[in-house]
């Protein structure tokens, strides 16, 4: 039998009211999607672009203007509560009570699910998470880092088959960084479907099974990350000449070009129109000797701003 998507989306739209009798903003356009279960989802967008919206929505604090949406096969609207269960939230803003221990933290949310005392597992998460030593320390006390690690732990206490991560790694350095994909990773081969927010291009590109990207409230992407990249035509090569540039060389086939030094000149091509041996004629052809070269593929960052404009 073919699996249930954990969670199926069709034609959600939102738009908030205007403010004294201003238009109101559409913030989402009939939005249609379906997250696999067991992925690592990406969704992306820039500034704006209905992301947050779209899982306020799925969270229960944002109504919906239409459409529908499911969460492991319960209807947001007819089964809310058994659709919350379902789905874990951890919000880009560090939310909890600063004087309560991480325990007490945990424990408090279990008791919100109505998770019994029996079954609650907070000692255990908190040392999924790496945060046994600080068990009994204030919420206040605790490293970003820690806090952020916190937040991950406080949306599985209900054990959620789905986590949402919104920005998880917004503003954190780059080991804390390491350190959250690698829960995140650990959690999805227990079985965890994650959806992910976030504005690096390179994490989303290295983690997620699948991409959606969401620009002015509507869909404008949705595949395998490994498609999503093989989308982008264009290659870059960087060249040094023997002498100063006296300007950007542009031919016809040159998506771009640019002088980053006054001899080393980059040049965007699309490869299906020529190749790299094609490009390094034309700059000979000008009456440049060439000295070094590097090239690079396009990446997830090319396709985003291509498909965006965020350029």
């Amino acid at each position: 039998m073919t699996k249930l998507p954990a969670i199926s989306i069709r034609d959600l739209q939102k738009t908030y009211a205007g403010v004294k009798g201003e238009p109101g903003k559409h913030a989402l356009k009939g939005i249609s999607l379906e997250v696999p279960q067991g992925e690592v989802f990406g969704l992306l967008g820039p500034n704006g672009a209905g992301k947050s919206t779209l899982i306020n929505i799925l969270a229960g604090l944002v109504t919906k203007s239409g459409g529908e949406a499911e969460i492991w096969g319960f209807d947001i609207d007819a089964n809310p509560r058994n659709a919350k269960r379902s789905i874990g939230i951890v919000p880009q803003e560090i939310v909890f009570d600063p004087f309560f221990t991480p325990y007490e933290v945990l424990e408090n949310q279990a008791g919100f699910y109505g998770v019994p005392r029996a079954e609650r597992r907070s000692e255990a998460l908190l040392e999924a998470v790496h945060l046994a030593d600080k068990r009994n320390a204030y919420a206040r006390t605790l490293s970003g880092g820690m806090k952020r690690r916190l937040l991950i732990a406080k949306a599985m206490v209900h054990s959620p088959p789905i986590l949402v991560l919104d920005e998880p790694t917004a503003g954190v350095d780059v080991e804390l960084r390491r350190q959250l994909w690698e829960l995140v990773t650990e959690l999805n081969k227990q079985g965890v479907t994650i959806v992910l927010t976030t504005h690096y291009l390179e994490e989303a590109e290295q983690l997620c099974d699948r991409i959606a990207i969401i620009n002015h409230g509507e869909l404008i992407a949705n595949k395998p990350t490994r498609d999503l990249v093989g989308m982008a035509r264009e290659k870059i090569v960087r060249v040094s000449v023997d002498k100063d540039l006296g300007g950007p060389i542009m031919e016809p086939g040159f998506a771009r070009a640019e002088v980053l030094e006054p001899r080393t000149l980059e040049i965007t091509y699309n490869r299906d129109a020529m190749s790299a041996g094609q490009v390094l004629a034309i700059v000979q052809q000008h009456g440049y000797g060439i000295e070094d070269v590097t090239t690079r593929e396009a990446d997830l960052e090319d396709v985003f701003v291509q498909l965006t404009g965020a350029g």
